[in-house]
């Protein structure tokens, strides 16, 4: 049997999405061309960009095509906060949970100031207000992730953007994590959010595509030239990946958004697995994605764990995919405080948003889980033993 549990990672596509897509191959144009081979792929953009406007209701000409989340947030940031510091009149503050992309760009800035979060991983309000208000001789930009992909917990939006606005700064908010399970709507948002970024791939589209979404008085400067997406970002269109974009969000369906699986998952683990507990946000809070699990299962490595059940056809992360290949302590794990002897021995399970798995793929990722966990803490209290003899001797 083989059970896919890393959604948060990446989203596959749908039957009808890969005859689209096939659908779209010969129109192969440039869609900046004026002929006839132009037209139809300039059409396909035009069509995608309505459909991701309709999608978080805004308006298209408020909707910019990047090739990645990614790059929506490091345009975002970037754009704004220059790196001369003559011309830079900014002080970014910013989540230490958010994504790399995120971290990495406001991390850049000359004046930059990590934001606390609490142990579930909530950006502290408290401390937002404190900095803001003693930070007035410079611009203010704040960065967060409306929701953690990595431990699940989502942020409190509109209060932090009412606070950010109170002092006149700008609000950049990553709904990348966020989107697939709750709808985005930007009639309510833009009062509180200035730039909003997302990903493609998360929503069932092809990979390389993002977008952003802009206030009209927020102005920001291309990281790459050229006269396409009104001038913000140069190159030739992903025509592809937006086609792919535009299917994705016309045919997402949040009716079906559910944290059945999730839960059934983690009460057998609570149940059955001792020394166990969850990272974030709790379940009970109603503060976390419905499709998030992220637990920590003392004793062993979370790696080692991923591995033995990837070998029993079960995918699971240890946090989010950017950070999969690196041994160092996660940026998040690391700013709610967690233990570090814990820090190393989590896995993520990231369940469809709409409850895809079956009942039958449910018991039998309970049993493995169980399995490989008792099989892994075998292992190293057998180890544990073996170097203590040798201590001895």
């Amino acid at each position: 049997m083989n059970v896919y549990l890393d959604y948060a990672a990446t989203t596959n596509l749908s039957d009808s999405m890969k005859e689209y897509l096939i659908s779209v191959l010969n129109d192969w144009g440039n869609p900046s061309s004026l002929h006839s081979q132009g037209t139809k792929p300039k059409q396909i953009i035009t069509e995608a960009r309505q459909s991701v406007a309709h999608f978080i209701n805004a308006d298209p000409m408020d909707i910019y095509f990047t090739p990645s989340g990614s790059g929506a947030n490091t345009l975002a940031i970037k754009g704004l906060v220059s790196d001369n510091p003559k011309e830079n009149p900014y002080t970014v503050f910013y989540s230490p949970t958010a994504h790399k992309s995120m971290l990495k760009a406001c991390e850049s800035c000359k004046y930059h100031t990590p934001l606390k979060v609490n142990a579930e991983g909530e950006t502290d309000i408290a401390y937002l207000e404190a900095m803001l208000t003693r930070h007035t001789g410079r611009k203010l930009l704040v960065c967060i992730e409306a929701a953690n992909s990595e431990i699940g917990t989502i942020n409190d939006v509109i209060t932090i953007g009412y606070i950010v606005h109170k002092h006149n700064g700008i609000f950049v908010v990553d709904a990348t994590g966020y989107i697939p399970s709750y709808k985005v709507t930007m009639s309510l948002w833009r009062y509180y959010v200035d730039i909003l970024t997302f990903s493609g791939h998360k929503l069932h589209a092809l990979k390389g595509v993002g977008v952003l979404w802009k206030q009209r008085n927020i102005h920001l400067k291309p990281l790459i030239y050229g006269g396409q997406e009104q001038g913000l970002v140069g190159g030739t269109e992903n025509v592809l990946g937006i086609a792919s974009l535009g299917k994705a969000v016309k045919d997402y369906d949040y009716s079906s958004i559910s944290s059945a699986d999730r839960d059934y998952v983690y009460d057998y683990i609570m149940n059955n697995i001792p020394d166990s507990y969850l990272v974030g946000a709790s379940i009970e809070s109603g503060n976390r994605l419905p499709h998030n699990l992220y637990m920590c299962f003392k004793g062993l490595e979370g790696e080692s764990l991923m591995l033995l059940l990837d070998m029993n056809g079960i995918q699971v992360s240890t946090g989010s995919a950017c950070n999969s290949r690196e041994l160092s302590a996660s940026a998040t794990l690391s700013s709610i405080g967690m233990d570090e002897k814990d820090i190393h021995s989590c896995i993520r399970l990231t369940f469809s948003a709409s409850g895809t798995e079956t009942k039958e793929e449910l018991d039998y990722v309970c049993n493995k889980l169980k399995n490989c966990v008792e099989s892994l803490r075998g292992l190293s209290t057998q180890e544990i033993g073996i170097s203590s003899g040798e201590i001895n001797v």
